[in-house]
């Protein structure tokens, strides 16, 4: 805990005297030398306080420091007294950092010339700084004496495992230093002297990418190519062997580069060589740049001094090398929603060009959205494909953070709960940054800027309502006007509420809103301080209506969705009107609706404030009784599955491969229907989390026929947009339903359809069982049609374990039962299916055949999805026929046909077939450009075991044209991943080719 001594630190502007040592193990330089801090508690709290110098520090923040979840009653007074004795150390030394007081905790005040960490990120930003004006040398120069301040690992010994944690963050900007001053001093053709510095560097680190690069770039340039091509493949053994992945693009592209001699790489640095050589994923999966922030509100006025701080926090971070998180709290109806949106589209596309995310997590719902669930959904609106994403919260946070490493990309998170439920969505990339919004504040979130949101104050108060109800109106009454304000305390969901009123009365004078407001004081005098204020203000709004407008508001509190169509008004009262939106206008007048967003239709979508919702729910309970409520739900949740029966029945044709049960519909204006399904599929997607809420709803409401019939029709969505956790949260839920009712049909529904769902997930032996069980019950019913979809699936698992007899057995059944319901599409499922068999039987004539009749019936019906399995599955029969030259002109009919969907995962299947034929023909060069694209787009999508495959036939293709060392690699690389997937069947295929090969050689 000692220096030994205060000397200046070389080559720093202004000869700095620095007084807190972290970059290493903590020490204290008083103005006679050292100054000890004792272990333990003491270290603890400095170094927390050091760690955000000029901010608060809360001092439950710094009792979970030292005592993590198990903190004993005298806690807070031990923390008090480590402070008061690191006060009195401070004076005795003579430092000028003083430690204040400051609720929730303590501030430490420092200049920032006293801490090393803070010069170390001053130094790095001017080194930006100077590299941006082209001075490459001094950028480097200034880097090293960045580096030179560092004496270890950050705040080595000090004992919490929660600074420990983020001191691994600050570690890693060292690294990133090394790595910059490495780079620029290879551009400067310094690679000779680099060499050794580097190769101790990798020795050390020897997972790190970037400087496995530079060491690769140095060598080369140094003239020694052999080294360098070495350097790469024990990197790449290394990976693979400690983390089960493969070098990224710019190493492979590197080695591809020195392997070809190009002699660009003798004078360019280490980003350009990736724009110059990243050829690899030319074709692959483009990663979607999502931009989903909601609306900013026109009539925003004031906090000025918060938007800078916000703005600073998330902005300026980037050049300290940290990820900028900002929270707002403050009181509900504050308007922290509105503040984060207005910042977030300042900053937009400048500042984070390539995205913006946005999820609200429900925080004051009783069930927050789960930050599984909400990396789902990020994941899909970056470019991942559905089954492509983890079912693992920490391996679906690891692939999140690994897409935003090299982006910037603005994440907003509404309505947050907890630490908890925010540290897995955080982006581990300094160029991210993160706007929280929240009804507590989160004082353990880690380098959080913590906003403190206020009401407004007088003058932002009367431009909000001259904005809204016009500025000669206030002018007129301005008494009046200030009164108001006053009266409703500056709230701005209040305010808004009273302009609201006043705009739709023009001849309302203020002062009489006033003397309307007074005669609630007993109330609005606590406007300021929580809920009970609010609801005061909506009382009067509230009785200010039309008995059915009230009524109408009370019953839409039921929907539950973060947005809603119009015509849930229509079914809330059972109002048949063709413009159902009508009846929701006199709501929007007064602002207990939101209107957020329009329809391609042209109709409007609503949203509630959650206040107003809660408040909506409150008057439902005491004025309109269990029935009528009850039937109101029961009507919105049977609109939600009318159009969504309808829309299966346009991308099926019709009713085929599904089961309905007798659940009243409540059927939506005709018209409305008719446009919305223009795409169905889209609609279902646009509307899966309404849809999936509805289910919830449903089986809250023990409305179990209505919850199995939604559940089991959403299965369209969920299957071909890969939403597999939906697929499966629905149907457990739906499942509680049924079998609490004792409702036999609608858990023999679910049971088949999540045996579909394991099917889907690779996993034989749960799909086997839950169809199993199902198969019973619906024989118990002696219900066809249900017994021949599952008949159906457990002839898939049969052939899947290579049981065909028993998989023509089940697949016979199935046929028959589908053709005594009349389900057509459901027929020619089973002859798609059932011709991979007579191919594999060497039945190709019979198995054309039916793949002619499955095509037939799928072009009938209009079910393009299954055009495209017959077509695939016809070109294969024909490729095995030796038709190989008519089988790719449908390969490639079948992959424009897939393109078109946005099926990624189709895609990769039809690459592969195309190399495939493509190699039966002899045309070696197009087939392995054909294996290579359907290669990549199988690694964007991080589908490994499916990229293996594709390895496997690349290999076959790369030993045929005499390139057996290729050939042995590949293979090396795809047993690697089938014996870490357990790909028995595969690995074994895999292990013998390799014999074969490496014996040819």
């Amino acid at each position: 805990m000692e220096i030994r001594d205060r000397s200046p630190v070389a080559g720093l502007p202004g000869k700095a005297q620095i007084d807190f040592r972290v970059l290493g193990p903590l020490e204290v330089t008083g103005r006679d030398g050292p100054v000890r801090v004792p272990p333990g508690r003491q270290e603890v709290v400095l170094a927390a306080l050091l760690m955000e110098i000029n901010r608060v520090v809360g001092s439950d923040h710094l009792v979970d420091l030292i005592w993590n979840e198990d903190p004993p009653d005298t806690a807070r007074t031990q923390i008090q007294i480590c402070v008061s004795r690191l006060r009195r150390n401070f004076a005795d030394a003579g430092i000028q950092a003083s430690i204040a007081t400051r609720p929730p905790g303590y501030l430490m005040r420092a200049t920032d010339d006293t801490i090393d960490l803070h010069i170390f990120n001053r130094l790095v930003a001017e080194a930006r700084a100077l590299a941006g004006t082209g001075a490459k040398a001094e950028a480097a120069e200034r880097l090293r004496s960045a580096v030179a301040l560092w004496r270890g690992p950050f705040l080595t010994g000090i004992p919490s495992d929660a600074l420990r944690a983020k001191a691994l963050r600050i570690d890693e900007d060292r690294l990133n230093a090394v790595e910059t001053y490495l780079d620029l001093e290879l551009d400067l053709g310094r690679h000779h002297q680099l060499v050794g510095e580097i190769g101790r560097l990798v020795h050390e680190h020897p997972l790190r990418e970037r400087l496995r690069g530079q060491l690769m770039l140095a060598l080369y340039r140094s003239g020694r190519q052999a080294e360098a091509l070495d350097v790469y493949r024990t990197g790449r053994d290394l990976l693979i062997e400690e983390l089960g992945l493969t070098p990224g693009d710019y190493l492979r592209n590197l080695e591809a580069a020195i392997l070809a001699g190009t002699g660009a790489l003798h004078d360019v640095a280490e980003r350009e060589t990736v724009e110059l050589f990243a050829t690899a994923g030319a074709n692959a999966v483009r990663v979607e740049q999502p931009h989903q922030l909601p609306a900013d509100t026109a009539d925003f006025v004031g906090r000025d001094d918060l938007i800078d701080a916000a703005e600073e926090a998330l902005t300026g971070a980037h050049a300290r090398r940290a990820m900028g998180v900002v929270v707002i709290v403050g009181m509900p109806g504050v308007g922290k929603t509105t503040l984060a949106t207005h910042v977030a589209h300042r900053l937009g596309r400048e500042h984070f060009p390539t995205g913006q995310l946005y999820c609200d997590l429900g925080g004051t719902r009783a069930v927050p959205v789960e930050a599984v669930e909400v990396l789902g959904r990020f994941l899909r609106a970056l470019g991942i494909p559905g089954p492509m994403i983890p079912d693992d919260l920490d391996e679906r946070a690891e692939m999140y953070r690994n897409l935003l490493a090299q982006r910037r990309v603005l994440v907003v998170l509404d309505d947050a709960a907890s630490e908890h439920q925010i540290m897995p969505l955080l982006p581990g990339s300094e160029s991210c940054a993160v706007l929280v919004t929240s009804r507590v504040r989160l004082t353990g979130l880690p380098g959080a800027h913590q906003l403190e949101l206020d009401i407004l104050d007088t003058a932002q108060a009367l431009q909000l309502l001259g904005r809204v109800i016009g500025e000669a109106r206030v002018a007129k009454e301005s008494q009046a006007a200030v009164a108001l304000v006053r009266t409703v305390g500056g709230l701005p969901l209040a305010l808004r509420i009273i302009a609201a009123r006043l705009a739709a009365r023009p001849h309302w004078s203020l002062a009489s809103m006033v003397q309307r407001l007074a005669n609630e004081r007993h109330r609005l005098d606590e406007l300021a301080h929580g809920e009970m204020t609010i609801r005061a203000s909506l009382s009067l709004t509230h009785d200010g209506l039309a008995r059915p407008v009230r009524q109408l508001l009370r019953l839409l509190s039921l929907a539950e969705g973060p947005t809603m169509p119009g015509w849930l008004a229509g079914a809330a009262l059972d109002d048949r009107r063709p413009f159902p939106s009508d009846l929701l206008e006199p709501l929007v007048d007064v602002q207990m609706l939101e209107v957020v967003a329009v329809e391609p239709t042209g109709e409007f979508r609503y949203r509630f404030h959650e206040i107003i919702r809660v408040f909506a729910r409150e008057q439902l309970e005491a004025l309109d009784d269990e029935a009528v409520r009850s039937a109101s739900q029961t009507r919105m949740i049977g609109g939600w599955l009318a159009i969504a029966e309808q829309a299966h029945r346009k991308i099926y044709g019709g009713d085929f491969t599904i089961l309905h049960g007798s659940a009243p519909r409540w059927q939506p204006p005709p018209t409305y229907v008719e446009q919305v399904l223009a795409d169905p599929l889209e609609w279902m997607d646009s509307e899966h989390v309404n849809l999936c809420t509805a289910v919830e709803q449903a089986a809250a409401a023990h409305l179990h026929e209505l919850c199995w019939d939604l559940a089991a029709t959403l299965v369209t969505l969920f299957e071909a947009r890969g939403y597999l956790d939906q697929w499966e949260k629905s149907h457990r839920q739906a499942l509680v339903a049924t079998g609490r009712a004792g409702n036999t049909r609608g858990t023999a529904v679910l049971l088949g359809s999540l045996g579909t769902l394991h099917i889907s997930r690779g996993q034989p032996d749960q799909a086997r069982a839950s169809l199993q069980r199902a198969v019973t019950l619906f024989r118990q019913l002696d219900d066809r049609h249900g017994l021949a979809m599952c008949q159906r699936d457990l002839g898939l698992l049969d052939r899947q374990r290579g049981a065909d007899d028993d998989a023509l057995d089940g697949y016979q059944s199935a046929l028959r039962d589908f053709d005594r319901v009349g389900d057509i599409v459901g027929r020619a499922s089973v002859l798609t299916q059932r011709a991979h068999i007579r191919m594999r039987r060497g039945d190709s004539a019979i198995a054309h055949a039916e793949l002619e009749e499955a095509l037939e019936i799928y072009r009938s019906a209009g079910y393009v999805g299954g055009q495209a399995q017959a077509l695939r599955r016809m070109a294969q029969v024909l490729a095995q026929r030796g038709e190989s030259a008519q089988a790719e002109q449908i390969l490639a009919e079948v992959l424009a046909m897939v393109r078109r969907s946005g099926d990624v995962i189709g895609e990769g299947h039809l690459l592969r077939n195309l190399g495939e034929v493509n190699a039966e023909m002899g045309r070696f060069t197009q087939a392995r450009e054909m294996f290579t694209r359907g290669l990549s787009v199988r690694e964007q999508v991080l589908d490994h075991g499916g990229a293996a495959l594709i390895r496997v036939d690349l290999a076959r293709l790369m030993d045929r044209i005499g390139e057996p060392a290729a050939a042995a690699e590949l293979l090396e690389r795809a047993i690697v991943t089938f014996q870490d997937r357990n790909m028995d069947v595969e690995h074994g295929r895999a292990m013998r080719l390799l014999a074969t090969v490496t014996g040819r050689r």
